[in-house]
């Protein structure tokens, strides 16, 4: 929120987070309006277990990592079912036409991750909880209650299912969404901050060890708490060799991509080497490796740095190829889910 410069911005998120905002904007001196909405369907609880041979038209499985969701979306296909499949990796416009092939009928069943609670609406009659546990990065736990109210309130929608229904796998499971929907939330006290370019001012230290500092300096800051700075410090580390200047550092280091995953850190520090070492005017557009679904997903990520890395950095590129790449990789996504 704080990082953003629009002359409006529209922040879309659970009632427990409303007090929290406030405060944020009433210390920037923003203006602000609030709409609070209410669940116009009933939402209800199903005691018995769900098994997988009572599934059903408008059914959404939901699953917590993408090995498990295409498992169940292998094995749906296997006894006859054609689903559509949602997960986080899956570019936007993949997304798109999973839905859009549930929304149409030409697919029953909704096989997902959690990314069905971030603002999709669907014709979902009940979501079933395969598990009511993920693994957040660092552990696995128990799902939240807010995210399993993100989630259970897909089920349902105006017009085509009156009543939504929520159930999961065993008598346990059934209990604890049915606790988590009943409880309120806990009200957010902290809201998180990032490293802000004031961190530059600061002499005769290492950007890496001048974010180190900022992480582990204690200082009041209200109802703020600091960000986890490992990926920032793991990118860092890999361009240290180079000795560029800190303020280039510091805007590669806020590139939106994923630096754990080896390809494209290897493909990010490719495209250091070509324009800050070699002084290349232009960047090499990435390679597609294989037509695995992986390899797929890969390469689209590939594009999107190097769209970021080029705008970034005022650097001239085809902006229609990764328009038209985009869209071409994401068709072979789509047919290679279809034949999965």
């Amino acid at each position: 929120m704080l990082g953003l410069c629009c002359e409006e911005i529209h922040i879309c998120g659970a009632l427990n987070a409303k007090d929290l905002i406030v405060k944020i904007l009433t210390d920037c001196g923003d203006t602000y309006e609030i709409k609070e909405y209410k669940r116009l369907t009933r939402l209800e609880i199903e005691e018995d277990p769900f098994e997988l041979k009572q599934v059903r038209k408008g059914d959404a499985l939901v699953e917590f990592s993408k090995k498990r969701v295409l498992f169940l979306y292998k094995l749906l296909m296997e006894k006859g079912i054609k689903p559509s499949v949602i997960y986080g990796d899956l570019p936007p416009e993949v997304r798109k036409m999973q839905y859009e092939s549930f929304i149409s009928g030409e697919s029953g069943v909704l096989v997902t991750t959690d990314a069905i609670g971030m603002g999709v609406n669907l014709p979902i009659r009940r979501i079933l909880f395969m598990s009511i546990q993920k693994f957040d990065g660092d552990e696995v736990r128990y799902l939240t209650r807010q995210e399993v109210k993100q989630i259970a309130g897909r089920a349902g929608r105006i017009g085509i299912y009156e009543t939504g229904y929520v159930g999961a796998c065993n008598t346990l499971d059934c209990q604890y969404i049915a606790d988590c929907l009943e409880k309120k939330d806990t009200i957010l006290s902290e809201a998180v901050l990032e490293p802000s370019e004031a961190i530059l001012k600061i002499h005769n230290l290492p950007l890496n060890e001048k974010i180190a500092l900022w992480s582990t300096r204690q200082e009041k800051l209200e109802y703020y708490r600091k960000m986890d700075i490992r990926d920032y410090l793991l990118l860092l580390e890999s361009i240290k060799s180079y000795h560029l200047s800190e303020e280039i550092q510091f805007r590669l280091m806020r590139l939106p991509f994923d630096v754990n995953q080896t390809e494209l850190l290897l493909c990010f520090i490719t495209y250091v080497e070509e324009y800050f070492v070699r002084k290349r005017m232009e960047i090499q557009k990435p390679d597609m490796t294989a037509e695995t679904l992986f390899s797929l997903e890969t390469y689209y990520q590939k594009i999107n740095l190097y769209y970021s890395f080029c705008k970034s950095f005022k650097i001239e590129f085809d902006e229609q190829w990764v328009y038209t790449e985009r869209a071409t990789v994401s068709k072979r996504i789509n047919s290679l889910l279809l034949k999965y």
